[in-house]
């Protein structure tokens, strides 16, 4: 059973930091482009990052461009989101992602194949 698994979210204040995970098991997580999702109570699920095989493509969304890095350390079999300067409107459930092997960071979520379960993230007072 592949599977990735999330974690590192939490409560932080408005201008915080916090930094996400995302591990893999059941098979090696060079070998695949990660995405980064979140969805926020009563809204779709949107796309915030990707990032490559080889970090050749680290892709954000605009809502995030500036804030949040994503990065990789496959020898851990892991991809990191460091998210800053937090907002209210970036509380959300944080989903990461993979699509097929070998290929690059996909626009569209149904290209993903592999999801985590998702880890919760409140930026508040």
């Amino acid at each position: 059973q592949l599977q990735l698994v999330e974690s590192g979210g939490g409560l932080v204040q408005p201008g915080g930091s916090l930094r996400l995970s995302c591990s893999a098991s059941g098979f090696t997580l060079g070998s695949y482009s990660i995405g980064w999702f979140r969805q926020a109570p009563g809204k779709a699920r949107e796309g915030i990052s990707c990032i490559s095989t080889t970090d050749s493509i680290r892709n954000y969304a605009v809502s995030v461009k500036g804030r949040f890095t994503i990065s990789r350390d496959n020898a851990k079999n892991t991809v990191y989101l460091r998210m800053n300067s937090l907002r209210p409107e970036d509380t959300a459930v944080y989903y990461c992602a993979a699509p097929p092997r070998n290929v690059g960071c996909p626009g569209a979520e149904e290209r993903y194949d592999y999801w985590g379960q998702g880890t919760p993230v409140t930026v508040s007072s």
